[in-house]
């Protein structure tokens, strides 16, 4: 299945890496004003936000990331050219339990549909189930983003919870799903 060899933080376009202090403000304050990638990523308010703002969201999560210890977030970039193309978050870690939340998105449009998001949940899983031992994971989706429902569920994701009409987008009310997958399951499908 995997051995000391299989690496961690790499696929065969990507990999992830830590925050770019210096790049990733700009490229990420683009995100902001997609009110696409926003709606797919958020469930909050979608608000454009300066390089300046972003810079302060990044040293307000590593500091999270070093108090609470229970949060790690990776940059995703490309490997060809080391751009950041997207970010991932495995949060929320009840670290008793062995129970986290999985959320991550592709960045501009013209990265989508690439099979970077496939590769990118391959190595979350991989980094928590493997590396952190975790029992359980899950992802809120909300109803409209028809590609990370269909991404989630082919990596053996099952719908557990469905809140209903919890969001509202355009003057229509939306529901959130909420998908698991059990350490166990995640090995019989990586063994397969």
């Amino acid at each position: 299945m995997f051995d000391i060899q299989t690496q961690l933080f790499e696929g065969p376009d990507i990999r992830f890496g830590p925050i770019d202090h210096e790049k990733d403000p700009e490229i990420e304050s683009r995100w902001t004003h997609d009110p696409e990638f926003m709606r797919l990523m958020e469930t909050s308010p979608a608000r454009p936000m300066s390089a300046a703002m972003i810079r302060k969201q990044y040293e307000k999560l590593e500091k999270q990331v070093e108090e609470d210890k229970n949060l790690y977030h990776f940059m995703i970039r490309a490997k060809a050219d080391d751009r950041l193309i997207g970010k991932a978050s495995i949060y929320w870690i009840e670290w008793a339990n062995g129970n986290a939340y999985l959320r991550m998105g592709i960045g501009s449009t013209e990265d989508r549909r690439k099979g970077y998001g496939t590769q990118a949940l391959r190595m979350s899983l991989r980094f928590a189930f493997a590396e952190l031992n975790l029992f359980r994971l899950t992802a809120a989706v909300p109803e409209y983003n028809e590609g990370a429902i269909a991404l989630f569920q082919k990596f053996g994701f099952v719908q557990e919870v469905c809140r209903r009409k919890s969001l509202e987008r355009d003057g229509r009310r939306w529901d959130l799903y909420l998908f698991g997958l059990l350490n166990d399951e995640w090995r019989d499908q990586a063994r397969a």
